[in-house]
């Protein structure tokens, strides 16, 4: 995991997160890491529109993020 993060930190490259916070909410998130640090990483976080900070071991899943095309009803 911490290679994905420090490549998408070198490559800008967008990430999906799965994360669970200090107070147990798990939540899916889209994110542009900024900067890998020993306990914890800065990101940019889409869902915010902000950089916050995550700690590591919050983090239960990280994966190249993929567009998804909206469903079409007919």
């Amino acid at each position: 995991m911490i290679g994905v993060l420090n490549r998408a930190a070198d490559t800008k490259k967008i990430l999906e997160m799965i994360y669970v916070d200090g107070k147990g909410n798990m939540t899916q998130r889209k994110i542009r890491v900024v900067e890998v640090r020993e306990n914890h990483i800065l990101a940019y976080c889409y869902n915010r529109n902000q950089v916050r900070s995550f700690s590591k071991n919050g983090i239960l899943s990280v994966y190249p993020y993929k567009e998804r095309k909206g469903v079409v009803n007919g």
